[in-house]
């Protein structure tokens, strides 16, 4: 069965509040596609035993995701760990052009795993890790594992981060925390991300300024906050990796996609944030629409 991978929430939201008091383990964010990798034996002989999902969905090399599945089948690596452990679901990153551009050319098309599930709970980078490596598989490793980390120190480590990226060109997207200890006040185990300054003003610098700002309309307000050039072009690289190239005929999904993301993955976000607010969707996909619009010229 497929098993969605978890959201991974802002650092300063409620979901993350006091994720840092503790041991945290501060992984680099790569900017690739999401994928997942299970053992589950055929009900009938002569099925597959690997299966593959994306983001959403199962995939298969018939119905794939930028290569994903088509990859993953042949994986003797991956295939190796999942005999070993039959019982984890292994996700990560299948590393394809998206926004990031600056990737080294030997770090393309292959899969990057940043977390495991034993189907009891996640398990710590400590106990997946030399499973997966003595099976030749590649996993993110840390760029500190820090007590009581300061904003001094995730400030350095957001400038240090330079794995996978070629010499000179900077650094990644953004950072993962993860505190296996830790439990927010809603009872979830949920990783935060800080997602590089540099990363979103060089997106911002190259958009239009945003008609919505400074609205105190409950739905502007929102979709000023959450709908982010970061995300519309998370969902349109997306959108063309799957398609193969990018057609005006997918701007409806485009439009549609991100407002489904809006509604999925943030409500409880901003919920939170604006106190409860009263919000008429329609005038939210609205306006999500006219965002997607304003930050996406070239496009239309």
């Amino acid at each position: 069965m497929f098993h969605k991978y978890q959201h991974i929430e802002k650092r300063d939201t409620m979901e993350t509040e006091g994720i840092e008091a503790g041991l945290v383990y501060i992984f680099p964010k790569i900017d690739g596609t999401n994928g997942s990798v299970w053992w589950e034996k055929p009900e009938e002989d002569g099925g597959d035993f690997i299966h593959c999902g994306s983001r959403n969905r199962v995939v298969t090399p018939e119905d794939d995701n930028a290569g994903f599945a088509q990859a993953m089948k042949t994986d003797g690596n991956i295939i190796v760990a999942l005999h070993r452990c039959p019982n984890w679901r292994i996700y990560g990153e299948w590393l394809v052009p998206h926004t990031l551009k600056t990737y080294r050319e030997d770090a393309w098309r292959k899969f990057y795993i940043f977390d495991v599930h034993n189907g009891e709970r996640w398990l710590s980078y400590d106990e997946y890790s030399e499973v997966l490596l003595r099976a030749g598989c590649n996993v993110i490793p840390p760029l500190a594992v820090i007590n009581n980390p300061s904003d001094e120190q995730l400030l350095n480590l957001l400038d240090v981060n330079t794995y996978l990226i070629k010499d000179g060109c900077g650094s990644g997207e953004g950072l993962v925390l993860k505190n296996y200890a830790h439990v927010n006040r809603f009872g979830r185990s949920t990783w935060a991300k800080i997602v590089r300054t540099e990363f979103k003003d060089k997106h911002r610098s190259t958009s239009p300024v945003s008609v919505t700002q400074g609205k105190e309309t409950p739905e502007l307000k929102i979709v000023d906050k959450y709908v982010t050039p970061a995300m519309i072009d998370k969902v349109y690289a997306n959108i063309k990796n799957e398609l193969g190239g990018w057609t005006a005929k997918a701007i409806p999904r485009l439009m549609n996609t991100v407002f489904y993301d809006l509604v999925t993955e943030e409500t409880w976000g901003f919920v939170k944030e604006f106190k409860n607010p009263t919000v008429h969707f329609g005038k939210l996909k609205k306006y999500t629409f006219d965002k997607v619009k304003e930050l996406k010229p070239e496009l239309f």
